[in-house]
This record gives structure tokens, sequence and C-alpha cells, in this order.
């Protein structure tokens, strides 16, 4: 099997751009596992990183707006945003067309999906790279699911789609790792930005470590009205993780998972077993 690595992680923005504001033992933690979490992904010897991030408007729009993405370019720039207040400098990140593109050719058999030769990246891939891939050196495949402009993908074709892209990695002889990337919780640009709900995040990610199907896919927990109810419009990108629950077949195990206001989220690293 070609996918080595399966994990999610937050990439909040505030994460790298108000570090500094920060209590620096909450951060310092945070920090520490999110590098671990790096670490145990660059064991596994990748030769390739997906990233499934929900992107912010910053290449897709609401005069197209593809549900699923895949980047399928040889580079990549980042951040859209301003480096300095993202706390990110500006890179050319690798990336493998030729790679992208049989995956996409496989994902293709069961769930539509658009590509894209250009791309800039922005805190949703960003943020995590900086920790995955602190040199920005390692071949890159961005991914985007549409978490911000309803009507949005139902949670069981996001399951679908963690499927198509588990059988797609199998089938290529190439070192996969799979992130997926998003909240939990959040309500960014609102007033209650900075707002989290705790319980909501460990009973999702209870769910996700146990690979628990049809707890993760319930509508009357998770649909779209719940999840804005009790999670906020952050709350839509758990589709990034239900993708790789999916993708990976395991159990997963949280190397952190708490609530830091001044990054908006619940600050979250997990990996999970590949089977």
């Amino acid at each position: 099997m070609s996918l080595v690595f399966a994990g999610v992680c937050s990439h909040a923005p505030g994460i790298t751009g108000r570090a500094h504001l920060a209590d620096p033992a909450v951060k310092d933690e945070f920090h520490a596992q999110f590098h671990r979490f790096g670490e145990a992904m660059r064991a596994t010897k990748p030769d390739a990183v997906i990233v499934i991030a929900a992107e912010h408007f910053a290449n897709f729009f609401m005069n197209n707006m593809p549900a699923y993405a895949i980047g399928m370019a040889d580079s990549y720039e980042g951040p859209i945003e301003d480096p300095k207040w993202l706390g990110i400098g500006k890179h050319r990140i690798p990336g493998d067309a030729a790679l992208s593109q049989r995956l996409i050719r496989e994902v293709m058999q069961t769930v539509d999906v658009a590509y894209a030769e250009e791309w800039k990246f922005d805190h949703g891939i960003m943020v995590p790279l900086n920790f995955l891939t602190p040199k920005f050196d390692t071949k890159v495949i961005p991914v985007n699911i549409n978490c911000q402009g309803p009507p949005l993908t139902p949670l069981h074709r996001a399951w679908a789609f963690g499927e198509a892209l588990r059988r797609a990695c199998d089938k290529v002889p190439e070192r996969i790792a799979l992130v997926g990337t998003g909240g939990i919780s959040h309500w960014p640009a609102t007033p209650d930005s900075g707002k989290v709900n705790a319980e909501w995040d460990a009973e999702f990610m209870r769910r996700w470590c146990a690979n628990d199907r049809d707890a993760l896919l319930s509508q009357d927990d998770y649909g779209d009205e719940a999840t804005y109810r009790e999670a906020g419009q952050g709350g839509f990108e758990i589709r990034t993780f239900i993708s790789v629950a999916a993708a990976a077949r395991g159990k997963g195990e949280i190397f952190h998972m708490k609530a830091i206001p001044i990054f908006a989220v619940t600050c979250t690293a997990a990996t999970m077993a590949v089977e």
C-alpha cells in the first residue's frame, strides 16, 4: 500500500500570525506537539503529501465553486496572504503534476473532481506546512473541499471522496502522506471570533479517533444546521477530517486538542493508523 501516513490538524492563521500574543507556555505546548506531528509524518518518508484543506476564497469563488478540487502543477506559491500577517514567508512549494494526474484519474472513477494547474496556497495549507515540512521542500498535492460556499457537499460524499483518495494512493508506487486540515469549531470573521465549543470538539474527535463512520456522518449531530448552530461556519471543515478517516480506516491518536482563544480555535493535531 502506498498511503503511509494519515492525520488531521488545525490551520487557523493565528497559530503562526498571533503566536506572539498567546500565553508562551500554552503556545509552546501546542507548537511542540504540532512539530511532533510533523516529525511523525516525515518519519514515514513520504514522496508527496496530500493536504486536504478548506480554501478560503483565495482561488475558488461563487462564480465557480467546485465541491472537490485537486492541484495538478509542478510547483505552487504561498502564502497568498501578507506574510507579516501570517508569520510565514513567501515560498515556492514543489508539486508533482504527473503524480497528481494519476491520482485524479483514479479518483474520477467514483467521484467527480475538478483540477487546477494554478493554485495559490492560503493559510489553510501554509500553516500546516510550516510544521509538517518546515523546509518547504516536500512535494505537496493540494486538495480543496468546499466548506464555505453553500450548498456544501453532503457528509457521506466527503467519506466517499476519502475512499477514492485511498484507492488512488494504493494504485501508485509513491509513498503518500495524507493530512486533513481545518477547525474544529470556530466562528472566523464574526463577532464571535475566538469562541470555541470544546465539548462539541471533544465528542467529534472521540468519534473520529474511533473511526465511527455512522457517528461521524450523523445528520442529527453534524448536518449543516446542527454544525452551524454548535460549531459555527468554521465547523463545516469537519469534511476534511471525515475524508481522512475514510481513507485511513484505522484508529486515531490525539497529540494535542486544547482551545486557545487567541488562535480562535481548538488547536488540534491527531494521527490515524493506516489499515
